[in-house]
Parts: structure tokens; sequence; C-alpha cells
């Protein structure tokens, strides 16, 4: 508990609004995304500036008062969930895109800029920042770098520590670490940064980001394609791999248990007819439209020929693009629909996949015969989800099918976690995918930036001693 007087004496130093207490403290800082309810914190602090982080930060490590961090609160595995006697600290001022260089192919973004607002404004001065998720309206920078956000073009532009050039944080004792750089390569010693990035506020809190831009596509040329059989999937992939090269921006799998229930959705329309058992959204985009078109319009229909699709469509407008993507960014509601269930992430080499997706409703079976399972994902970087429903009134079952499934991930040789981290849900089975030997590592770095332990405990690990 803080020493009487913390809060007012905070409230000085921060700007007006910075401090919400008791019945001005709404929902929104304690429910996630999914509905799922945390602890009502002791008071919710909403800095404006780095300076603000820094000395909430200072006062709290002086009392060992336990924070965590929050941004869009669309995080899925309950690392910005308020726990008992915690302050939760809202990035969600912190909001501003402070500066777009257009020759350097950058921005300069505060923590709580919303990723959509990001992507909007650098694309209006022909640039693009490429990492993109369903929740784009809502999640925001701070979040996407705490938790190495992928997204649905990682197979181009790799995850969000390829697209980070340089971080301020404020470490636990609030200190300020400021590396703002705009240039790509830095090769003097521990790449800093890289700590911070997929470390969920346990670290330090990010405040504000160097990102890195590209060349706003002439061309974004998107399909969706329905297959017979996974080895057809895995053809189509690597046929698009070679002969699109660094022009295949995406390549989403979907199986037909996802299929089926996002396009029966009301505000989604179904691209092809449900009656295949995968089905696979291809985007390619490049520098010159007609080129770009061509070739991808080419290599589907030789994909055709050689009997890899059954049947695709082709989008003749930004409209048509963006209904076809919206059966893949329709799975925060197909989760929705089969609940009670639990969500999954997992990687595993493409190989193992159709082996692993068999075996996990062979398990759900097992477990419950009401189940169903329901796979997705991106399947270029190894990426998929899955959604596991589960009878009624029964959390026994989510716990049993949560602990078999990541034993079946185990033993595919995969990881628990592909891009929403570890936080409070996961962080039992951490050892599924990290040795003894990284697990002490990381604990020793957690000691060494915050030794008190104040930033996001209980968070990715059991107990952070």
């Amino acid at each position: 508990m803080p020493q009487p007087g913390l809060i007012e004496r905070l409230a000085p130093s921060l700007s007006g609004g910075a401090v919400l207490l008791g019945a001005e403290i709404g929902p929104r800082y304690y429910t996630d995304v999914v509905g799922r309810v945390g602890s009502l914190p002791q008071a919710v602090l909403r800095p404006r500036s780095t300076a603000e982080v820094s000395r909430i930060l200072a006062n709290c490590h002086a009392e060992g008062l336990p924070v965590v961090i929050q941004g869009g609160m669309t995080g899925l595995v309950c690392g910005a969930l308020p726990r008992t006697n915690e302050i939760v600290i809202s990035l969600e001022r912190m909001n501003r895109i402070e500066a777009i260089d257009v020759k350097a192919a950058t921005a300069i973004v505060e923590a709580g800029a919303v990723l959509q607002m990001v992507q909007e404004q650098v694309e209006a001065l022909g640039l693009s920042f490429p990492l993109d998720l369903g929740a784009r309206g809502s999640c925001t920078i701070g979040g996407n770098i705490a938790t190495n956000a992928g997204g649905n073009r990682v197979i181009r532009y790799g995850m969000m520590r390829e697209l980070v050039l340089g971080l301020e944080v404020v470490l636990a004792d609030g200190t300020v670490i400021e590396n703002l750089r705009k240039y790509f390569k830095n090769n003097t010693g521990f790449d800093v940064k890289q700590y911070f990035i997929g470390s969920e506020g346990t670290l330090g809190v990010i405040t504000r980001a160097v990102l890195r831009l590209f060349p706003l596509p002439a061309e974004r040329t998107v399909a969706c394609c329905s297959l017979s059989g996974f080895s057809h999937v895995i053809a189509l992939l690597d046929l698009m791999r070679r002969r699109l090269g660094g022009e295949l921006t995406a390549f989403e799998v979907m199986w037909r248990s996802y299929f089926v229930r996002a396009t029966t959705l009301p505000h989604v329309k179904p691209a092809l007819p449900a009656d295949r058992a995968f089905y696979v959204i291809v985007e390619a985009s490049g520098v010159d439209a007609a080129t770009t078109r061509d070739r991808f319009e080419n290599l589907l229909g030789q994909a055709h020929e050689a009997a890899l699709i059954d049947n695709a469509v082709i989008a003749k407008s930004e409209a048509e693009a963006a209904s076809i993507w919206q059966i893949r960014d329709a799975s925060a509601e197909v989760h929705a629909a089969i609940r009670p269930a639990i969500s999954l992430d997992v990687s595993l080499a493409i190989d193992r996949m159709e082996e692993f997706a068999a075996r996990a409703d062979e398990v759900a079976q097992a477990v419950d015969r009401q189940s169903c399972v329901v796979v997705f994902g991106h399947l270029g970087d190894g990426n998929l989800h899955i959604g596991v429903h589960h009878a009624d009134g029964r959390l026994d079952l989510g716990e049993e099918l949560e602990q078999r499934i990541y034993d079946l991930v185990a033993a595919c040789g995969g990881s628990i976690s592909a891009e929403h981290g570890i936080g409070i849900s996961k962080r039992a089975y951490l050892s599924h995918s990290r040795s003894e030997a990284e697990i002490a590592l990381m604990r020793a770095i957690k000691k060494a930036v915050d030794p008190k332990g104040i930033l996001n405990p209980g968070r990715i690990f059991e107990t952070d001693q």
C-alpha cells in the first residue's frame, strides 16, 4: 500500500486530469477486450509526458508500489489487467505523432498513439507503416512494441522488432533512457532497445518510439482461395514465395471450422462457398501496379491449373479487398460466438501444423465431447490461432483443455506464444517453450533493471524473485 499522501504529493506535478480515484475509475481500466475483469486499481495515473512518467515511477519505486502499464487494453493474456493494490499508469494521453520524416522514412510517435492513426497519417504522405492487425483501431504503438506484435504482414516486414529503430524508455526508478535514433545500423555494443521490445512492460515503460516506414505500394492485390488439402496450402505458399518474392505481403490460412463461422456473421460477406477444407487470403503489393496484378493473377491461374486451388476470387477494388480481409479480421467475433472458450496463440513448424490441428481436435474431444476447435493463422510465419469451445459453466474444462493443448504444442516442438505474449494467462507454461537457463537469464535481467519488482509484477514469471 502507498504511504499516506503519495497521490496528493504527485498530483501537483502532473497535468490536469492525470489522477483518477475511486468512482472516477471506469471499467475500461480494469476490463480487457474479451470482458475479463481485474481488480479496481488504487489509482489511475494518466501522464502527458515522459517527465511525468519519470516522476510517477520515481515515487512508486521509492515506496515499492507496484504499477501496471496500460495502452489500448487489447491484449489477450491479462498482462494489463490490474491486480490487488496496483496503480495503473495509462499512456492514453501520450498519443501524439510528433514527426514524420518522409526522406528518412521514419516517424517519431508517443506510446499511446493508436496504430490506425499512425497508419493513416503516414499513408497521407505516401508512406506505409506495415504492422497490421484486427485491433488496429484501438491498440497502441507502445502496446504493440511491448508485446512484439506481429499481425498479417509479418511474412514480408517482420514483427515489431524489425519495425522499431529507436526507443525512449523510463526505468523503474524513473531513469529515462533516450535512444530515438533515426538510422537503421548502429553496431555499438548491446542493442538496448531490444531488451524492451516484447518485455511486456516488465523492464521499463516505453514512452516514445522511432518507427521504420516504407513506400506506400502502388498496388495491393488481394485474393481468397479455397483448397481441398493442407498439402495444397503448403504448395501454394511455396509457389507464391518463389515467384512473388518480396511482393508477397500476407498469406493467411483458415480451416473450414473458422471460415464457416466467420462468413455467417451478419457483417461479413462470404467470398467463396464454405465447402472446402481450407481457405487462404493472399496479398501481394508492389511499386508497379500493372506488373504486380498481372503476375499475381497469372500465378493464381497456374495454381488452379496445377489443382492447388479449387476456386479463387480476386478483389477488383479497395472495397472488395477490405471485404475479403473482413473475414480474417472477424476473429474476435468468431471467438465471442463460441464462448465459453479458450483462445490460444502458438507457433509451429509448417510441416507440423496439420498434425497439430488434428490432434488438438482429438484432445478437445477427449476432454469434452461438446467441444469444437476453430483454427486460423499467419501460415507464412508459422503462427496459428486456436479457439476451443467447452461446456458452459465448467471452468475446470477450460483449464484442462489449455494444459493438454499446450502439452501438445511442446510435444510438436512449438511455442506457446507466437505474438500475444505471456502476461498472466500463460506464465505457468513458460517452461514449455523456454529452458531453465533462458528463464534464469530473463529473471536476472528483470532483477537488474527493476530490483524492487514494481513493473507489471507477476507477468511473464510466477514470481518476480
